[in-house]
This record gives C-alpha cells, structure tokens and sequence, in this order.
C-alpha cells in the first residue's frame, strides 16, 4: 500500500509544485536505460504528466513498450527519485484535461505572455465545453494538441531521497547518422 501525498516531504511536493523540469528513466526499444529530462505537470497527488513540443517522439513509443519508470527531481539538491508507471494517452478526449493543465502550468514560466496566452486557452476550453466544431483558429489549436506527447506517470513507489545527483539526461539516438560518411 502507497502512502497518501499528504505524508510527503514537504520539500519534495514543494519542488513538485514549483519546478518546471525532471527527469526520468526507462528501457529503451533494446533494454538499455535512457533518462530523459523534460518539462510536467503535477497534478497534487500521485499524477505527473509528460509532454513537450509537437510531434512524434521516441520515449513515448519506448514507455509504450515497457512503462516502468522511476522519475528524478533535478531543481533542487538533495533530489528525490520515485518509481511510477507510465501510460501513453491517445484519445482526444481523455487528453485535452490533461494538456491544458499541462500548458497552463508551463505559461507560469518567468517571461512568459501570461495575459494573451491565457485568453487563448481560455477561448479553446470555451469552445469545448460549448461543443463547437473544430473550426477556424480552433482547427490549428487541435492540431498542435493532437501532436502534442501526452504520458501520465502515476507515482506509484515511495519517494527515496537521492544522496548523489540525478542521473544525467541520455542523448537521443540519432536515426542511423553514425552509418552515414
């Protein structure tokens, strides 16, 4: 049985709540590890969700494979590891909560366009909830959101305080470029 969130270190959910990048570890397609660090969304409980720029993207078809994954804290030291598993969501639906959760937290980045972004995201969560057809800059809107990486990670072992570092990011492999003169 997992503990409730609530018995968390108050600084791991603090630096769950405020930093905007972590890392995580998984098996690639041929078993070895990679650790990706990419920027989340926590959602106060046992949820983080992965995503990132539109398009398709190696790591999610590997936590596809094989969703096992231990996630890193990395903004603050001493860090925090804890062992989760992923799951790849595809249906629009299913999606778009957590997309828009995702983006809205992203916009709270220092410099970001809050003021104009916010009516943007707001003007979609509008025609959704109305139920209006994709049209017109909506259109535009599905598409980004349709390509954009959506991978909820239940934390599901118990944070370990790291002593050491987290493990460095894993370069992504190129497609065959060393085969190439």
């Amino acid at each position: 049985m997992t503990t409730p969130v609530k018995s968390w270190p108050d600084d791991l959910c603090r630096d769950l709540r405020e930093s905007f990048f972590l890392r995580t570890t998984f098996a690639r397609k041929d078993g070895s590890l990679r650790t990706l660090e990419t920027t989340f969304g926590w959602n106060g409980e046992r949820e983080i969700v992965l995503s990132g720029f539109p398009g398709k993207r190696d790591w999610v078809a590997s936590l596809v494979r094989k969703p096992e994954v231990v996630v890193h804290t990395v903004e603050r030291e001493p860090g925090w590891d804890i062992a989760g598993r992923a799951r790849v969501l595809r249906d629009r639906d299913e999606r778009l909560p957590h997309l828009f959760a995702f983006v809205e937290r992203w916009s709270l980045r220092p410099g970001f366009p809050r003021r104009r972004f916010a009516f943007l995201l707001g003007a979609v969560r509008m025609n959704r909830r109305v139920g209006l057809p994709w049209w017109g800059p909506f259109y535009l809107a599905r598409r980004i959101f349709d390509a954009m990486p959506c991978v909820v990670i239940e934390l599901t072992g118990e944070p370990i305080r790291r002593v050491d570092p987290a493990p460095p990011a894993t370069p992504a492999r190129s497609a065959r470029s060393d085969q190439h003169p």
